[in-house]
């Protein structure tokens, strides 16, 4: 039973037949903490039933690539079954209802950003180090909590809006992320590198 929980808990892609106010995954085999404490509460229940939906979505948008499309199926299940081990980490956590609501709305934000699924509100595009080719591309989605896709040359990432005194900040993965006020940002790139830019707004969409 617990084989059976994990893999809908990890694949998140059983649709329909998941119960209307239940989890995606079968209580009946849970035995984690946090596993128990998602399926007695109807809000973190819907979170994970719309996580399924997402998840789903964007496997579906991995099929369809063009080019390499097993790889990113690969990938997209390896990412899951990272987060769905982060998520089961928050009973350590000083308040374990709330770690785990953030981790799946930090999570359906990625997937959305990541892949495309909802149209964009707005797209932004930033000149960057005093240099117009160094360009930095943030793409704007209304999910609960609000995300962006980040794009620099070949590379793709996504994060979510957290707290400041001022502006708007976007924390990606690995130290990525844009702090915006107005027409200017400051830009810092993953790990290891780490290194941060003053942009400037070059246009909009």
């Amino acid at each position: 039973m617990r084989a059976i929980s994990l893999f809908f808990s990890t694949l998140l892609a059983c649709g329909p037949s998941w119960a209307a106010d239940g989890p995606s995954f079968d209580c009946s085999a849970a035995t984690s903490e946090t596993e128990t404490l998602i399926c007695g509460d109807a809000r973190l229940s819907e979170l994970d039933r719309r996580l399924a939906a997402r998840f789903s979505a964007a496997m579906e948008a991995a099929r369809g690539l063009d080019a390499g499309a097993a790889g990113a199926e690969d990938a997209l299940r390896g990412f899951q079954r990272g987060w769905i081990k982060g998520r089961d980490e928050c009973w350590k956590a000083q308040d374990s209802r709330a770690c785990i609501e953030e981790s799946y709305l930090t999570r359906e934000g990625v997937l959305v950003a990541t892949w495309m699924l909802e149209p964009p509100r707005g797209t932004d595009f930033w000149s960057c180090g005093g240099s117009p080719a160094n360009e930095v591309v943030t793409t704007y989605f209304d999910t609960e909590l609000p995300s962006v896709r980040f794009e620099r040359g070949d590379s793709v990432d996504a994060g979510s809006l957290v707290r400041t005194a001022s502006g708007s900040k976007y924390e990606g993965s690995f130290g990525r992320s844009i702090w915006i006020k107005g027409e200017e940002a400051t830009y810092r790139e993953p790990d290891p590198d780490g290194k941060s830019y003053e942009c400037r707004l070059a246009s909009s969409r």
